[in-house]
């Protein structure tokens, strides 16, 4: 099973503890996270995940595996950029967004796209036509991300 986690190259403490939690319970769940394989809540989720003895894949945006933070087990080189951002969601069964900023909702608005489950902590909120657009799962912590995550997966939706 394979989940990708999107947020911000730059974060604050709290969250990149966030990130952390969401990747090693990804992890002792033996699940392969999947991120962009930079910095910020890339490479804490990939830490997390490490920790706890999982896998991580990093889909870089250059032609340098060396650019991929320490914690990527896998490296995938891509010289394409944020389009890669497509890459990292499609590679995913669910995707968990944390905080983010532009790349993180052009990463969340392509998953939804393509009918894959989001589900958000602490992420971008959407509208249309003025009313809230409920397409994205709410979790309140890094243990109910991975559960709806996975739930949404099973085809459970809970």
């Amino acid at each position: 099973m394979f989940v990708s986690v999107v947020g911000g190259s730059r974060c604050s403490r709290q969250e990149a503890e966030l990130a952390e939690e969401v990747g090693a319970e990804l992890a002792r769940r033996g699940v392969t996270l999947v991120c962009g394989g930079l910095s910020g809540v890339m490479a804490a989720a990939c830490k997390g995940a490490r920790s706890a003895g999982g896998t991580t894949v990093g889909i870089l945006p250059g032609s340098k595996r060396e650019d991929a933070n320490r914690y990527v087990d896998i490296p995938i080189v891509t010289t394409i950029g944020e389009a890669r951002n497509v890459i990292v969601v499609c590679s995913g069964q669910a995707v968990i967004a944390i905080c983010g900023e532009y790349g993180t909702l052009s990463e969340i608005a392509y998953a939804l796209r393509h009918k894959i489950p989001v589900v958000g902590l602490n992420t971008w909120s959407l509208s249309k036509g003025g009313q809230l657009d409920r397409s994205i799962i709410i979790a309140q912590s890094a243990k109910d991300a991975v559960d709806k995550a996975l739930a949404a997966i099973n085809g459970r939706g809970d």
